[in-house]
């Protein structure tokens, strides 16, 4: 079995690659390719995980290329992991929008709609690439952020494909840990976007300890999400720490300001992480790492990798279309929800209505989510700005306006689609 990892320069990548190393050959993986287009950087996270790969005995599994047609050819699973533009442009994301009184974040908000302008053609092609090149039963598991609007384009376009988080396994691996069981009998039922989910149900052995997680650990439930007690019982669920960003959006804004964003904290983490990986004797990802975010990035994806081999599957959260799951939501809206994963795909387990609030938010992010696709495809100002005026967070048609020249202009290089015409 051929995994290619796209983006296989990232910081991230040791983590996944030591991961794979810790299961042996229980996978089945014979060939690891790691993709990247930055040769220096794709040298030194790829020399690192060459040996961490020998340190336990596995030589000879991973292979590394600036070549995408080479990377996906025959691979049984395409891992998308990409940034393009990478810190320097999160950094732009993160800020630009500050100037109009608008919180920055990655994935949310401003921040994420121009990060989707640039990402959402790059995969979409990468998919498009992999559909002719891979197995013909392969699959695409995408981490690229926004994962909930890069899942619905590569959903709208047909692509065997599954968005994939980080938040709901580690929520899981926290009440592993607080009940002190094996994290494989730990289930959450999830609902929503990704970044914008409720989990209503913890079962541990298919049994509801949703309310003793309640009583007797939600000092670890708060500090694994950022919701208060007091928040989570007026819920009725446990939200998406991504959540706040809407209910709080004046705080997270002024905390900003005061303290920075968290891209500037990363920009120096990640300079760290690569003099770290130089190290010729360095053979297991350093402690540091964990400072880079993105904790269990490994297990959910070598969880997913073997339920879609597996003919008995597991319970897994990922993002794929709803279908008729819930049937208070578009079929087409991919959702962020507990399906069951084996060789046939993601199929999302039945659940019960959203609240009204909670279908509001939901619906009004796939109205925004499906404006930011046709703009990042067709390059349309017009489409773009109503995109962006629809986005909760994104208060009036003329910030909208004013924000969205601020940004195509920070990101002018990446952005082929909208300053074609101009000829730059």
């Amino acid at each position: 079995m051929k995994v290619a990892v796209i983006g296989g320069g990232s910081t991230y990548t040791p983590e996944l690659v030591q991961g794979i190393a810790a299961r042996g050959n229980s996978l089945g993986i014979d060939e690891l390719v790691l993709q990247d287009l930055n040769p220096e950087r794709l040298e030194v996270v790829g020399g690192f995980a060459e040996r961490i790969l020998a340190n336990v005995g596995r030589p000879g599994l991973l292979k590394l290329t600036e070549d995408l047609d080479a990377a996906l050819s025959g691979a049984s699973f395409c891992l998308v992991q990409l940034r393009v533009g990478g810190l320097r442009a999160r950094l732009k994301d993160e800020t630009i929008p500050h100037r109009f009184g608008i919180l920055g974040q990655e994935t949310t908000g401003p921040g994420g709609f121009a990060k989707a302008l640039r990402t959402v053609p790059v995969v979409l092609d990468i998919a498009d690439r992999y559909a002719a090149l891979g197995d013909p039963d392969g699959w695409l598991i995408d981490f690229t952020n926004p994962v909930a609007i890069v899942s619905q384009a590569l959903a709208d376009n047909g692509y065997r494909a599954v968005g994939l988080c980080n938040l709901p396994i580690g929520l899981q691996r926290e009440v592993a840990a607080a009940f002190g069981v094996d994290a494989s009998r730990v289930e959450l039922e999830s609902v929503g976007l990704n970044h914008a989910s409720w989990f209503r149900e913890v079962r541990i052995d298919g049994e509801s300890v949703m309310a003793e997680l309640m009583s007797r650990h939600i000092d670890r439930v708060t500090e694994e999400t950022g919701w208060s007690a007091a928040e989570i019982e007026e819920a009725g669920a446990i939200p998406s720490y991504y959540q706040a960003y809407y209910h709080h959006p004046k705080e997270i804004f002024a905390e900003q300001i005061a303290k920075g964003t968290r891209a500037e904290e990363v920009i120096g983490v990640e300079r760290g992480l690569l003099e770290l990986y130089k190290d010729p004797d360095l053979v297991e990802k350093p402690a540091l790492l964990n400072e880079r975010g993105g904790a269990w990035y490994s297990e959910a994806a070598i969880e997913v990798i073997e339920a879609l081999g597996s003919s008995t599957g597991r319970n897994l959260v990922v993002n794929v279309p709803n279908g008729d799951a819930f049937g208070d939501l578009p079929p087409d809206l991919v959702v962020e929800v507990t399906c069951l994963v084996d060789t046939t795909g993601a199929r999302p387990r039945p659940g019960v209505p959203l609240t009204p609030e909670q279908r509001r938010l939901v619906l009004a992010l796939h109205n925004y989510q499906r404006l930011t696709i046709r703009a990042a495809l067709s390059g349309d100002r017009r489409v773009a700005v109503d995109a962006l005026a629809a986005n909760p967070l994104v208060p009036s048609l003329d910030v909208a306006e004013a924000l969205l020249d601020a940004l195509l202009n920070a990101h002018r290089e990446h952005l082929p689609a909208f300053f074609a015409s101009s000829g730059s």
